[in-house]
């Protein structure tokens, strides 16, 4: 298991869920317990707990039930007797403070009984005939039901109020595909526009920017109200009427009812953006292929033209088209996108030529792919299999599969598919990665294949320029074999790269004590000597620099000194 391979030197070789704060604010109580909220003197009686977790905050519309009293239960206002539920802005100043700050502690349902001292009621002046000056008073409050209304730029320019509660919790992002019915209205009535469904992208917006900004906020399913200031519609030059649109003045602020139908998730496959993947419909479950996963898809190629150049699993006498991910059995596009799916899943792919069939010519099942042409796929994922994973393993397995890991690597590295080959390494280390149920045989195993697959992974580093990496896997070696001349000699190669040349002279005059013959780490010691005489020289023309700029400015200096002396000379005369 110790057939790891040599290499030539270096130089030649990316949800959380929303719990109540533990506050003074929102203190957790119990049935008959009362508790000061603030340092203002209001107290809060919990009478019957409510639901969930969930509070409201300022800018949300509330209904409640009360009934006011003086101190010694003189009832002077209760919208009870009335049966009418009364309703208002929280936060906004529209009832005493005690009120704003009171009902922001309460859940859906609870009933509470609030004292509130003067400075949080009606003060010196006290109200009409019912409410004497300096009073304290007390409200038994029903929180009914809340409507969310969030400013949501932080600004004031667009108020969200949620009208229906949308499912689930995710939003859509930038890229996505949103679809939404909406009807704009002016603030006198008047309707502006309307759609009864349109799809657009997140990113691109529609209609006004508020409408971009609002979606990014909402659920699947949710209907909003929104309030929208001229700043976030169409300013101070307002907006013609346009075909089926009509005209909106300068600097109008508009309502919008929203509602976000549904959206197509779309993502980068790749970091530079040239594979994109459009979830027609969602998969099933969590589970995604992993590198040398057998996977059974549904597929369709096409050109930008649309013209078919692939489809595959299409027709009931037509098998799926099966392929081992990782394997190069197919575009690299297609086969990244496809472990970024799930059983079930349809997804649009864009792949750029690059991650397709590259400047070349390609001549497919169905059409001729012309050089430099960007590809689209719509794949189902229908079935895949996984390697068992190393959970599900006996330590006779799990040594087995890293060494099958190893062999993948080792084909890989040989053929210069270096990112490929680290992949296994990296594998198969984590099928041994803990080994205390092996037996003292199974560990020995287990340690040949770490400090081989680590040595080869840090030998892939080298050549993918991840010199740091490469440092840190030899590093893993030396801690289960600190006399490994390999990983020595390599990690000596990482350090030269990243200009730790000290740490590099340790590492090589160590490996010549423990093998003074070894030719590679003889000639890494002469590479190591050159690039000292390098740094050496651009040192002393530095520093050489330096002193001659330093030595054309003493003469200024001194001149200076000089005139400081004769001036001083020239005072006391």
């Amino acid at each position: 298991m110790a057939d790891d391979f040599d290499i030539p030197p270096a130089d030649e070789m990316n949800e959380d869920f929303d719990l109540p704060d533990d506050d003074d604010d929102a203190p957790v109580m119990k049935p008959g317990e009362e508790k000061e909220i603030g340092k203002q003197g209001l107290r809060k009686k919990l009478v019957k707990e409510g639901e969930g977790w969930d509070t409201p905050d300022n800018g949300d519309e509330v209904e409640v039930h009360y009934t006011g009293t003086l101190l010694d239960g003189t009832q002077f206002d209760s919208s009870r007797d009335g049966g009418t539920p009364f309703k208002f802005t929280l936060g906004q100043g529209q009832v005493i403070k005690g009120w704003d700050q009171g009902i922001k502690t309460m859940k859906k349902g609870e009933n509470a009984i609030f004292t509130i001292p003067p400075e949080l009621a009606y003060g010196e002046s006290g109200s009409s005939s019912t409410i004497p000056p300096n009073a304290t008073l007390q409200f038994d409050v029903e929180l009914l039901s809340w409507t969310s209304v969030k400013d949501i730029c932080k600004d004031g320019g667009i108020f969200k109020k949620i009208l229906v509660e949308g499912d689930k919790w995710e939003n859509p992002k930038d890229l996505d595909e949103v679809l939404v019915k909406y009807e704009v209205q002016l603030e006198d009535g008047t309707t502006v526009a309307k759609s009864d469904g349109v799809e657009f992208t997140v990113k691109e917006g529609h209609f006004c920017p508020a409408v971009a900004k609002a979606v990014k906020t909402m659920k699947k399913g949710e209907k909003v109200l929104l309030t929208v200031k001229p700043q976030y519609g169409f300013g101070e030059k307002g907006k013609p009427a346009s075909g089926n649109e009509g005209a909106v003045p300068p600097n109008a602020t508009l309502q919008i009812m929203l509602e976000l139908v549904s959206w197509k998730t779309v993502s980068e496959v790749t970091d530079d953006k040239k594979v994109i993947k459009k979830i027609l419909k969602e998969g099933e479950g969590y589970e995604r292929p992993s590198e040398g996963t057998v996977v059974k898809v549904k597929l369709i190629g096409k050109l930008q033209d649309g013209t078919v150049f692939v489809k595959k699993g299409h027709d009931d006498s037509e098998e799926l088209f099966e392929f081992k991910t990782d394997e190069e059995q197919v575009i690299d596009g297609l086969d990244r996108a496809v472990m970024n799916m799930k059983k079930g899943e349809v997804a649009l792919l864009t792949v750029a030529p690059e991650y397709a069939f590259g400047s070349s010519e390609s001549k497919q099942d169905l059409a001729v792919v012309p050089p430099n042409s960007t590809v689209y796929y719509e794949v189902e994922l229908v079935s895949f299999v996984k390697d068992k994973e190393s959970w599900d393993m006996n330590t006779e397995e799990k040594i087995e599969a890293a060494g099958k890991k190893k062999e993948e690597g080792n084909v890989l590295f040989k053929a210069g598919k270096y990112a490929r080959a680290s992949k296994r390494y990296e594998k198969a280390v984590k099928f041994i990665e803990y080994d205390t149920s092996f037996s003292e045989e199974e560990k020995k195993q287990a340690k040949a294949l770490k400090v081989a697959c680590n040595l080869n992974d840090a030998a892939c580093k080298l050549k993918l320029k991840d010199y740091k990496q490469a440092e840190k896997l030899c590093t893993k070696v030396l801690e289960l074999d600190s006399s490994n001349v390999k990983a020595l000699y390599r990690r000596a190669q990482a350090y030269i790269q990243l200009a730790d040349l000290d740490l590099a002279e340790f590492d090589i005059k160590k490996a010549l004590e423990i093998d003074p013959d070894n030719r590679d780490v003889k000639l890494e010691y002469k590479v190591l000597k050159e690039k000292v005489k390098e740094y050496n020289k651009k040192d002393a023309k530095f520093y050489g620099n330096m002193f001659a700029k330093m030595s054309k400015l003493e003469p200024v200096e001194k001149t200076a000194a000089e005139e400081t002396e004769a001036m001083s000379i020239d005072s006391k005369a």
